[in-house]
């Protein structure tokens, strides 16, 4: 899941949300000044596939990098102005290595998420047949999305890990290693001269990633459809302390898209909660709830406040400009009623 070190024309064939993610979160970030962006190669990852629908990433500097921690570490180096890494899948869940990087390892701000459909395709040299396949390589998350696949018309074959699907392809193509075959984007098979020997064999339909861009600084100004993600760490583990976090919410009639627990890492028992948000962080309703957890907890990390991806987010956010400017007329009009005014 994860992808080109070359500017200029973008490959791929975004699917209708993540270019809906792409409209909306260039609106919100038009005037960000983003030159170079690290991501997880090599080419042909889903990451690329995600990364290329932003149009208005068009311009910059794409850097592939090895391992998710490597693209982490270009940000908060400097070496680059972004990352792009894949946080979450509909099948698998969490990507746990970005999700704990984000926790506890460095401090970055989500700029944005893109949601892409994601579709594993089988690929091997030319000439390979299924009945050849012993081993198959890919990216973990991958090769788990296409588990039932595996098991029943790969039963007996051995799932290698790579550090990323376009990695599995590039290796193959690379090596032409007998009975192998990779688990990974279309695209990839172009890239690396191999076939398609199966199309679409994740095991539900409806196989999405999110992905998020990450910078050092910053909060992409309010939309009117946007997403806080915090992290929410306990004093200690007692009866109805996650009750006590989750009423400041619902007292606030604020909906939760997300809400997951992470261990500290400090012993057994010991979590924290991951939690996104509907909202900006500029709302006051939202700084209102996250004062009174940050005065309550031993610890809120904020991860950052973002345009909210989907196809349908402009219509959304032009939904409540709307509604905002004619309540802003609305209370003008009541106000010039008010006698000495």
């Amino acid at each position: 899941m994860s992808g080109v070190a070359t500017s200029g024309p973008r490959r791929g064939n975004p699917s209708e949300a993540a270019q809906g993610a792409a409209s909306s979160a260039s609106e919100a970030a038009r005037a960000q000044n983003t030159s170079s962006i690290a991501f997880l190669g090599p080419a042909g990852t889903f990451t690329e596939e995600a990364l290329l629908t932003q149009t208005d990433f068009a311009e910059a500097d794409v850097v592939p990098m090895a391992s998710l921690t490597e693209v982490l570490e270009a940000v908060c180096s400097g070496r680059t102005d972004m990352a792009f890494v894949p946080i979450e899948n509909s099948i698998e869940g969490t990507v746990h290595a970005t999700v704990d990087s984000l926790v506890f390892e460095v401090d970055l701000l989500v700029q944005r998420e893109v949601v892409l459909d994601v579709h594993m395709h089988l690929l091997a040299p030319p000439g390979t047949s299924s009945e050849d396949i012993r081993r198959v390589l890919s990216f973990p998350h991958a090769s788990a999305q296409c588990r039932r696949y595996l098991a029943d018309h790969l039963p007996g074959a051995e799932v290698v890990a790579t550090t990323s699907t376009a990695e599995a392809a590039r290796l193959l193509g690379k090596d032409r290693r007998p009975h192998t075959a990779a688990l990974a984007p279309r695209l990839a098979a172009e890239l690396y001269g191999l076939d398609v020997l199966a199309s679409s064999i994740e095991d539900h339909p409806y196989n999405q990633t999110r992905f998020v861009a990450l910078a050092t600084e910053g909060v992409p100004a309010p939309t009117g459809h946007d997403k806080t993600s915090i992290v929410c760490f306990q004093r200690q583990d007692q009866p109805g302390s996650l009750h006590g976090i989750l009423s400041e919410f619902s007292a606030r009639n604020i909906n939760l898209t997300k809400l997951e627990s992470r261990p500290t890492k400090r012993g057994l028992g010991n979590y924290c909660f991951l939690i996104d948000l509907e909202g900006h962080l500029a709302d006051e309703v939202v700084a209102d709830c996250l004062r009174v957890l940050h005065a309550e907890l031993a610890g809120v990390k904020f991860l950052g406040s973002y345009p909210a991806a989907g196809a349908h987010g402009p219509a959304v956010r032009a939904r409540v400009d709307a509604a905002s400017r004619n309540a802003d007329q609305w209370i003008r009009s009541l106000r010039s009623q008010v006698r000495g005014a």
